[in-house]
């Protein structure tokens, strides 16, 4: 009786296959009846090289010289062979990482710091050594085996990805300009100047405060400012305030704002009207992706505010602190410096710029006397 699907032939040894016991037994067999090392390795299946290394391997070290040099042993092979893989495996890379592990363990729960952000400014700064420390995506999967302290509800953006449809709406209210047409140079985010700008409010109850949020597109600085409540007159109020500060230079520093078609924002456009020099746009209805900057910044504020809890709660000074920790915060997009930093230094241009411009003034006027 025929079997199609049955073989009688050994299954060919597959290349790069460590030896087995059977193995080593048939080379301790046929090393004594003086075969040759390429005819051991023909029958087994193999290098001859590989034949030669296990017999150095299995042949134990000659004593001395008064007894008959000792042959191949399989067994001791065997037990050679199973020492070095004990030792061939490499330590794991979280035992050489102890004290990297624990500073980012202390800089995600006390600062808020993604894992990422720990890793670029630790390699940046230099408090650890390249090899003492491990990359992101190795931290991400320490915390998925629960090999590190950290879990995935202590890495707020890891659980807060948002892979919904985006559906755009049309705006069925006419505040201002639609975010359509908006600049290029806005989009690309090349030029500073370009804010988005939201409410974030606690209780939804009458005449709870609120804080609004303004997050420059380009460096990804925010301003936080507590409002005595959610209405278009006391967002004009904090607006006014903006340009007291920022004086003769705010037309530079907000050159345009983007918002939302909340109720609160129904006066924005009047900044345009009072000769203040910015351009105000308009998101469309339900599409909180296209200030997704801004929207970002604000899931940064609930770590310090939760939702209904009150922000009557907190005062002025607690919201700027709130805002103060999250622009020291260092960012991958950035090249892991802070939104701080950089505003700074772009505050500084601003300011050189104008004073230059008055000199060249001040020349122009002396010379045409």
């Amino acid at each position: 009786m025929d079997y199609p699907h049955s073989i009688t032939d050994a299954e060919k040894r597959k290349k790069g296959k460590h030896l087995t016991d059977i193995d080593r037994g048939t080379i301790q067999a046929l090393n004594r009846e003086g075969m040759s090392l390429r005819k051991i390795a023909g029958h087994i299946g193999c290098s001859p090289s590989t034949i030669l290394n296990e017999l150095r391997r299995g042949t134990p070290p000659r004593k001395s010289n008064r007894v008959r040099a000792p042959g191949y042993s399989a067994k001791h092979g065997a037990a050679v062979y199973r020492a070095n893989r004990k030792r061939s495996k490499r330590p794991h890379k979280v035992c050489n990482c102890a004290k990297f592990l624990g500073w980012t363990h202390r800089q995600v729960k006390e600062e808020n710091w993604s894992l990422d952000v720990c890793w670029g400014h630790a390699l940046k700064s230099g408090p650890f050594q390249r090899e003492e420390m491990v990359c992101t995506k190795t931290l991400y999967n320490y915390v998925d085996l629960g090999m590190i302290s950290l879990k995935n509800i202590d890495l707020p953006e890891k659980v807060s990805r948002n892979t919904k449809k985006r559906k755009v709406r049309e705006n069925k209210k006419k505040l201002g300009d639609s975010i359509d047409l908006r600049e290029e140079c806005v989009e690309s985010r090349k030029n500073f100047g370009n804010w988005e700008i939201d409410s974030v409010l606690g209780k939804k109850t009458t005449g709870e405060p609120c804080v609004i949020t303004l997050t420059e597109r380009k460096l990804r600085v925010s301003i936080w400012l507590k409002l005595p409540n959610h209405s278009a007159d006391a967002m004009m109020e904090a607006m006014e305030k903006l340009k007291a500060e920022y004086g003769e230079h705010f037309s530079k520093v907000f050159q345009t704002i983007t918002a939302d078609n909340g109720s609160e924002f129904t006066r924005l456009s009047e900044l345009e009207e009072d000769g203040a020099g910015v351009k105000v746009y308009f998101a469309h209805p339900y599409s909180s992706w296209e200030r997704g900057t801004n929207e970002c910044h604000n899931r940064m504020l609930r770590r310090f505010i939760l939702k209904g809890k009150s922000i009557a709660d907190y005062s002025e000074e607690d919201i700027q602190f709130f805002a103060d920790r999250i622009n020291a915060l260092p960012r991958k997009i950035l090249g892991y410096q802070t939104p701080e930093e950089l505003f700074e230094q772009e505050l500084d241009r601003i300011c050189q710029r104008a004073s230059l411009i008055k000199l060249l003034q001040l020349a122009i006027a002396i010379l045409v006397q």
